[in-house]
């Protein structure tokens, strides 16, 4: 599934974001790209309610910011590496530097929660992860993950 929602178009390295905000601003750009966000600025207002609740700054540098949102009528995901630590309020209190943001429908469960469940299993790999911070381009992010 994961292959499936991330390609290069929906892929970024380098991302020069230095907050939270900014961080989360250029994934919702990047989740535009797909075409199918319908309205941008619901999807923002439903990813700030959702970060509101609580953050999404997992452990390990990683940040999985989501909404469930009308914005959407299936699910989208990006991935986004910044240039330099962000803090985004993680678990572990460490900043931040690959980001994954899912949008997802509110009437839709399932893929949302089976993307979420192959990326944690993917990034629990140290390996990975340091060949995913080291990626110069999309390409070579998704190549990352892949291999």
């Amino acid at each position: 599934m994961i292959f499936d929602l991330l390609n290069e178009q929906m892929a970024e390295t380098g991302i020069p974001a230095k907050t939270k905000k900014e961080v989360i601003e250029k994934l919702l750009d990047i989740a535009c790209r797909s075409g199918k966000v319908k309205d941008r600025d619901l999807a923002a207002r439903d990813t700030a309610a959702r970060e509101a609740v609580a953050s999404t700054g997992m452990e390990n540098g990683i940040a999985i910011p989501h909404a469930k949102t009308d914005a959407v009528d299936e699910l989208v995901a990006c991935i986004g590496i910044t240039a330099k630590p962000v803090g985004f309020d993680a678990i572990d209190k460490k900043p931040c530097r690959i980001f994954i943001m899912t949008l997802s429908p509110k009437r839709q469960t399932g893929p949302h929660i089976k993307f979420l469940g192959e990326i944690a299993v993917l990034l629990k790999d140290e390996q990975r992860r340091k060949r995913m911070l080291g990626a110069g381009s999309p390409t070579e992010l998704l190549e990352a993950i892949r291999d």
